[in-house]
């Protein structure tokens, strides 16, 4: 499917957002491989404009403008993405299990951008995980289990339907994969506590993270009482016992929504594919939809 006029305007952002790191690193084989998938996304970008101008101005055929040739041939198309980026990148399903596997639960392609770059010093181009998750349940469905882990979707409790935005890990157990009512906030102190966790552990084996992992983890903490007193790098060790404590008050709750939902979705999706896929926004979310849940 074409994209639209404002996913291309994005994609063009995160290109430039890209270059930029690119540039940072010294990487200038990832930053020209970069330039050049940007320049057909604008050419694409400039192509798609005039097809929407003619359609209404309903003037397709109006002359060239003088001192340009009536017939143009037609901009190429740009070039499709590749898996792998110049400079050996890493494909996009591995960035994203990557960072997925550092924050220990779902999350949206931001954090996970952010994350894999401050830990593995990799940029992500995030509208590319816009499309991971329907190119992985597309994976699964011709030919199940074929992969060790499949990118797949977070699932509501209540409907067991994708939550839009957020990506999980298939070898996760279902009810990590859940997200009820407490799941935004029991998850920010899950990422809170698993960034903490891996600065800790690269620095017990004499690595020193980079300034985003720390700067990453000082978001985290400054919304978690108290974590951080807002000087200097955060404590790991202060930032997981405030993670935990906050943590435990939420948990008897959330786990019991999280597993009532995992045992009614064992129940009623049979099939594989859905337990990790979720089901459709049609018959089966309205055949389960109590009143009130329609829509």
């Amino acid at each position: 499917m074409a994209e639209s006029l404002e996913e291309l305007e994005d994609q063009m952002a995160e290109y430039r957002a890209a270059i930029s790191v690119a540039k940072r690193r010294g990487d200038k084989a990832l930053a020209d491989q970069l330039r050049a998938e940007l320049r057909a996304i604008v050419r694409e970008y400039g192509r798609r404009l005039d097809e929407e101008e003619d359609e209404e101005t309903g003037d397709a055929e109006r002359p060239a403008p003088p001192g340009r040739p009536a017939e143009l041939p037609a901009p190429s198309p740009p070039a499709p993405a590749p898996s792998r980026l110049a400079g050996g990148a890493t494909p996009i399903r591995e960035q994203a299990h990557q960072a997925l596997t550092i924050l220990e639960a779902p999350a949206g392609p931001k954090l996970i951008a952010a994350t894999h770059e401050a830990f593995l010093s990799e940029a992500v181009i995030t509208t590319r995980l816009g499309s991971l998750r329907r190119d992985e349940e597309r994976s699964f469905v011709a030919q199940p289990f074929a992969r060790p882990y499949y990118i797949c979707p977070a699932l509501s409790h209540d409907r067991l339907i994708p939550v839009r935005g957020l990506l999980a890990v298939s070898t996760w157990p279902l009810e990590r994969r859940i997200m009820g009512p407490l799941g935004p906030r029991a998850d920010f102190l899950t990422h809170a506590g698993s960034i903490a966790r891996q600065i800790a552990r690269m620095r017990a084996a004499g690595h020193e993270p980079a300034l985003p992992a720390w700067a990453l983890l000082r978001k985290f903490a400054l919304n978690i009482p108290g974590a951080y007193e807002g000087t200097g790098m955060p404590d790991t060790a202060r930032v997981i016992q405030a993670a935990e404590a906050e943590a435990a008050v939420h948990a008897e709750a959330d786990e019991a929504t999280r597993r009532s939902a995992a045992d009614r979705a064992r129940g009623e999706l049979k099939d594989p594919a859905r337990l990790l896929f979720g089901v459709r926004r049609t018959v089966d979310t309205e055949r389960n939809a109590g009143p009130g849940k329609a829509g």
